[in-house]
C-alpha cells in the first residue's frame, strides 16, 4: 500500500485530528486513515447523486438518433 507525505499541515488541523483520534480510541494514523476513506465514499455518492440528477434531466428531452443524422446527411451528399 503507497504511503502519503502531507507537508506544512496547519497545527490546529493536527489538534483537531490527535483530539478525534483520542476521542475515537485509535491511532492518529486510523484517525487519519478514517478522514480519508469517508472523504472518498462523500465524493463518490456526490457524484452518483449529480449522475442521477442530469440523467433525470436529460431523459425528460427529446434526443434524436444522431446515427440517423449523419447517414441522413451522407446520404443527401
Amino acid at each position: 500500500m503507497p504511503n502519503l507525505l502531507i507537508r506544512d499541515l496547519d497545527d490546529d488541523v493536527l489538534q483537531g485530528l490527535k483530539a478525534a483520534a483520542k476521542a475515537h480510541g485509535r491511532s492518529l494514523q486510523a484517525e487519519i486513515h478514517d478522514v480519508l476513506r469517508r472523504a472518498n465514499t462523500r465524493n463518490l455518492a456526490e457524484t452518483r447523486r449529480l449522475s442521477a440528477k442530469w440523467l433525470k434531466r436529460l431523459s425528460r428531452s427529446g434526443h434524436s438518433d444522431s446515427a440517423a443524422l449523419i447517414r441522413e446527411d451522407r446520404d443527401a451528399r
